[in-house]
């Protein structure tokens, strides 16, 4: 199935109990039950909620992932990776990144025992070096936010790999979107998402995600998405992404060519 086609189709079937082509806003805080814990897959919408359960699986499928786990911003999607960690466990990460991102690794986590190393994941000498026993997470951001730094992300994945098996690789594909990168592929193991952005593309929400292969690493995600509460909306999952992003393949064409003019003006007519 291609790109445009997934972002359409992937995950989405029509409404089981209506039939309805697109999927319905599921506004509700609870589900009846015949008995306690005896319910149709659903009993409180903060676990399980049928629109955002749509826009999981099709963000899944765009990411060529298995499992789609949605929070109520990028960063709530990156506190959940982060709790994934121990007192004692070392991140790296890229030292151009997100401001957002840097001020929870350094002003929330690290006071609870988590050492942090910002290095240039440009530089497999230095990201080598970096690397020991104690190395939970690697966090790649690319390209980043604001410098638009490019990282090699195959590279690193085989990097970490071949030194700690134990490492987790997370990158933070916002700025690219899975229409022009899909890290799952080249090697990573979580990809995350702040859908405000590319994703969500009006400016008009805020919305995270991370995608998975493994079971495993899905169950804990999923675990924390529930255990925390930081999900979103109906509202937000349908109206704004479910139906947004369906334009994400026009915004990076467009986006695309702006560049072309750009390197142009600057190289050609200057």
């Amino acid at each position: 199935m291609k790109f445009a086609t997934k972002v359409i189709h992937a995950g989405i079937v029509p409404d089981p109990s209506t039939g309805a082509v697109m999927t319905p806003i599921y506004q509700t805080s609870t589900y009846v039950q015949q008995a306690p814990g005896v319910h149709q897959g659903y009993e409180y919408a903060r676990t399980q909620n049928p629109t955002r359960n749509v826009l999981q699986d099709n963000l899944a499928a765009l990411e060529n992932g298995t499992h789609g786990i949605c929070f109520a911003s990028g960063l709530a999607a990156m506190d959940a990776v982060l709790k994934l960690l121990n007192p004692g466990d070392e991140i790296i990460s890229t030292n151009d990144l997100y401001g957002g991102s840097y001020r929870l690794m350094r002003r929330v986590f690290e006071k609870y025992g988590i050492k942090l190393h910002f290095i240039d994941l440009q530089d497999i000498a230095t990201l080598k070096a970096t690397i020991n026993d104690n190395t939970r997470l690697i966090w790649v951001e690319t390209p980043t936010n604001p410098m638009l730094n490019v990282i090699d992300i195959q590279l690193v994945c085989e990097q970490v790999k071949a030194q700690n098996t134990n490492a987790l690789i997370c990158v933070d594909n916002t700025f690219a979107s899975p229409y022009l990168q899909t890290p799952l592929d080249l090697g990573a193991d979580m990809v995350l998402h702040s859908a405000t952005k590319y994703i969500g593309g009006h400016s008009d929400l805020v919305l995270g995600a991370i995608v998975v292969k493994e079971e495993n690493l899905a169950k804990e995600l999923y675990f924390l998405q529930n255990a925390v509460g930081a999900v979103p909306g109906p509202q937000d999952c349908f109206w704004r992404c479910v139906v947004s992003k369906r334009y994400i393949c026009a915004w990076n064409e467009l986006a695309k060519m702006q560049r072309v003019l750009l390197i142009f003006w600057r190289h050609i007519l200057r």
